[in-house]
């Protein structure tokens, strides 16, 4: 995992792709399979909180400009 792409929503992203795409694969180690979940569980975790960082600065978007709504999205 790269320190400098974890800040970056759309490289967290797209590693937890490719996570995803190896941990489907049958061919993968058992061992290296843990160690791919760890670090998606990590870069979950940081897609998370870029997101609901998104959120609050959208919110205050919202707020400022009573013209604007912001609809709750899951």
């Amino acid at each position: 995992m790269n320190k400098k792409n974890d800040d970056n929503f759309e490289s967290a992203l797209r590693r937890l792709e490719q996570i995803s795409d190896l941990l489907e694969n049958e061919d993968t180690p058992l061992e290296e399979s843990i160690k791919l979940f760890e670090e998606g569980i990590k870069l979950k975790e940081i897609c998370e909180e870029r997101l609901k960082s998104a959120k609050v600065k959208i919110d205050k978007i919202v707020k400022k400009n009573k013209s604007l709504s912001s609809t709750e999205f899951k």
